[in-house]
């Protein structure tokens, strides 16, 4: 789907378009999909909340508004000199649950570090202005929010006599991205970082997400992506004829009955079928179940087992009981598949609004900074229907952002960080093969301290997930091996 689902905090997805299947409370939008819903809230009460005060424009010095943002400390495994982790929130929610579990409080355990969370400004509780109006988001950006961690190490660094100690950002999926960028732009504040599944290329438009998906899906079943397309394609022409629409809206479970009256229903409805491949394909066989989330029991090999089942019927068939499926995982009675739906939620600046979750920020900061739109556009790839014209025109409906602009910010993020070609020391870009995000990751060596570590078989952030014995031997090497980097690099 186009504007679409992302992570539960430092591994969101990140990640894109479109609301996906599963979206409305939790925000979940396009870019880094993350369907699942949170279940269990009772981390919440174990970490105390603490907050910080932030300028609202960092960049505008005759501008005085502050605000409040959110963050947690964990100081368990802290030993005198010891290092000082920093875990960066993303696009949601911050979850506590990762105060508790993940592989970063494992190295903390064994290195003496002192642990922090910094919820995202305009994610969560870290609400810097009354609402989300456009003009309100101006000041939603990966440069503010660096600016961001940035006054936050320096405050809580003062604060706590951590002046001196080295500190190590960790971030996952978009998280990823900014503990890089917070080691580029700030060298003299953080020593080193862990940049997990990181998407550090902007793009406007990224097809590549689909051909991952694509090759992913065949690694468990060659047939597979070709009986998914053969359902879509299905699907694409009953589209054209109105009188099939009473038996889609009965295939499907819709809402209400069907209604296409012009192209973006269409694409809508079309991206919103293709997000179930693509958010298990991301998630695949991950360790995200200690968050409190749902449905990690659906894995490709799952889907491709529905989409090869004849007893089923046609492949279309089989397509339309993937998204049962889902509805059923998720506790959903039926699927509304209304892009007018969508375009009200989307276009509610309230705090309070069905979107406010992250879905209408994410979404705003695709279309000013990363454009990661994640087409139909290339061949290689088993769907149809949702174009880069159609994600683009989000951009317009949503905030009145033309797709010239959208280029034009995407060009300018690669030219403010560097894109492929990052230039910095001790970051380790840690990508799993399966995850169609490491298209826009660092996957080879850009020099001996700039190290990728590619996990050939698993997905989205997974070596940030808590170890269990179901893992990848690669998996669990990759995990020794990002640590031994961090005890070489803290010597330093």
């Amino acid at each position: 789907m186009a504007f679409q689902t992302f992570p539960l905090f430092p591994c969101k997805v990140i990640l894109l378009f479109v609301v996906s299947l599963f979206v409305v409370a939790e925000g979940q939008y396009k870019g880094f999909r993350k369907f699942y819903q949170v279940q269990d809230s009772s981390h919440k009460a174990v970490f105390e909340e603490l907050w910080i005060t932030q300028k609202l424009d960092h960049f505008n010095g005759a501008d005085s508004r502050e605000w409040k943002q959110r963050y947690f400390v964990n100081e368990a495994f802290y030993r005198p000199g010891g290092p000082v982790f920093l875990m960066i929130g993303g696009e949601g929610p911050a979850n506590s649950a990762w105060m508790l579990d993940g592989t970063w409080l494992t190295y903390a355990e064994k290195m003496g570090a002192l642990c922090l969370m910094l919820e995202h400004r305009f994610y969560g509780k870290s609400r810097p202005t009354a609402d989300l109006s456009t003009d309100n988001l101006r000041y939603l950006s990966s440069r503010q929010a660096l600016a961001d961690l940035a006054h936050f190490r320096t405050v809580v660094g003062e604060a706590r006599g951590l002046a001196n100690r080295k500190w190590v950002a960790f971030g996952g999926s978009y998280p990823g991205s900014l503990a890089a960028w917070f080691r580029l732009k700030y060298p003299h504040l953080v020593h080193a970082a862990v940049a997990t599944s990181a998407p550090v290329h902007a793009t406007v438009n990224f097809p590549e997400y689909l051909e991952v998906v694509r090759r992913s899906l065949a690694s468990e079943n060659a047939e597979c992506p070709l009986l998914v397309k053969k359902a879509s394609d299905t699907l694409v022409e009953l589209l054209k004829d109105p009188k099939t629409y009473d038996n889609i809206t009965k295939d499907f479970n819709l809402c209400s009955k069907l209604q296409i009256q012009s192209e973006m229903d269409s694409a809508y409805f079309l991206e919103m079928l293709a997000g179930n491949f693509m958010d298990v394909v991301q998630y695949n066989e991950d360790n995200r179940a200690f968050e409190g989330v749902v449905g990690t029991n659906i894995t490709i090999k799952v889907l491709c087992s529905i989409m090869s089942d004849t007893s089923l019927g046609e492949p279309y068939a089989r397509y339309a009981a993937v998204a049962r499926l889902m509805m059923h995982t998720f506790f959903m009675n039926c699927l509304d598949a209304s892009f007018s739906t969508n375009l009200r939620d989307m276009t509610n600046t309230s705090w309070e609004g069905s979107a406010a979750g992250g879905g209408r920020q994410w979404v705003y900061q695709t279309c000013t900074e990363f454009g990661f739109y994640q087409s139909t556009d290339s061949p290689d790839q088993p769907f149809t229907g949702f174009p880069l014209e159609y994600q683009l025109k989000q951009c317009a409906d949503y905030y009145n952002i033309s797709a010239e602009q959208v280029a034009e910010a995407v060009a300018q993020t690669n030219e403010y960080y560097g894109g492929y070609d990052i230039r910095s020391t001790r970051i380790v870009f840690p990508n799993g093969s399966i995850d169609p995000w490491h298209a826009l990751g660092i996957t080879q060596d850009i020099a001996a301290d700039l190290p990728a570590v590619f996990i050939k078989g698993t997905a989205h952030c997974a070596n940030m997930y808590p170890a269990r014995s179901e893992d990848l031997p690669q998996l669990a090497l990759a995990r020794d091996h990002v640590f031994f980097l961090l005890q070489q690099w803290l010597k330093q």
